[in-house]
């Protein structure tokens, strides 16, 4: 049966255009990872900016910007007034892509690239003014310990900005460099993702390295997808409301605003909203 699938999904796959990906313009010589989030800084804070602005964000502040991936977004957080910057990722050779794209930008005095797991971050407590985490809490193995950790390093009175799309939007599953169908996840099982994926990258130059990013092996020898944690809206709210921050912005956005209206029924919205975006304070002690 699992063969059918496979044969079913590779067809239906060849009828849908894949997403642009960095990845594959990397790959194209198009331009490198960090140079298209460098690309993208403006769109990775839009969700925030009826809320916020960018002097708030960044002038004058330390900032932590966690799951930095290639960090191109975190130089171009560099270039908004911040004191320091420091992109954290456990992907250790982003490292030199980074520290080229911020010399090249002029902002390498101010930006460090740190390899690190977030839920055991190397910083003191109470170190920074802004924490962002775009696109992270969906990958998160244990998002508690990072929300944990993030209020650990976080001064009184600091923000912490988060933006995560929920699993069951249609490119949920993060396969999309390869796969274009929407919602793949929803009607293929996840082996029948495994064992397409691993076959459509097989003959590109990076295949080891994005396999080795999105799939690990359980303790039975089992492959298993480890890129992500299926987080739901349910399971986000619950994240957020039972953190030692306050919430002071939440929203759901929908992915079209055509559709908006499925966004909001309970029984949709996991698969109608494409981002959620939170706003989280350390609460002041008083003294």
């Amino acid at each position: 049966m699992s063969k059918i699938g496979e044969i079913v999904l590779k067809t239906v796959n060849k009828v849908f255009p894949l997403p642009i990906h960095p990845f594959n313009l990397q790959n194209n010589g198009v331009k490198t990872y960090a140079e298209w989030e460098f690309e993208k800084g403006l769109d990775t804070l839009k969700y925030f900016l009826d809320f916020t602005d960018l002097e708030t964000l960044f002038k004058d502040k330390t900032v932590l910007d966690i799951g930095c991936g290639a960090a191109g977004k975190t130089v171009f957080y560099a270039t908004q007034g911040v004191k320091n910057i420091y992109g954290v990722d456990r992907v250790e050779h982003y490292k030199m892509q980074a520290e080229h794209l911020a010399a090249e930008k002029s902002v390498s005095d101010k930006f460090r690239f740190v390899v690190a797991d977030a839920t055991s971050l190397p910083f003191q407590s109470s170190m920074f003014d802004t924490i962002i985490m775009n696109d992270f809490m969906e990958h998160a193995s244990r998002p508690e310990a990072v929300l944990s950790e993030c209020y650990r390093v976080l001064k009184e009175g600091g923000r912490l900005y988060v933006n995560s799309p929920p699993y069951n939007h249609p490119y949920g599953a993060h396969l999309s460099d390869v796969i274009g169908v929407p919602w793949v996840h929803v009607f293929f099982s996840d082996q029948t993702l495994i064992n397409v994926y691993k076959d459509l990258v097989k003959d590109l130059p990076d295949a080891q390295d994005r396999i080795n990013l999105r799939f690990s092996t359980d303790n039975h020898g089992k492959p298993y997808i480890s890129y992500i944690n299926k987080m739901t809206i349910k399971k986000f709210n619950a994240w957020i409301r039972e953190s030692p921050f306050n919430v002071i912005y939440y929203k759901e956005v929908p992915l079209r605003n055509s559709l908006s209206f499925l966004a909001n029924f309970s029984w949709t919205k996991e698969y109608f909203v494409k981002m959620l975006v939170a706003v989280l304070e350390k609460p002041k002690t008083n003294s």
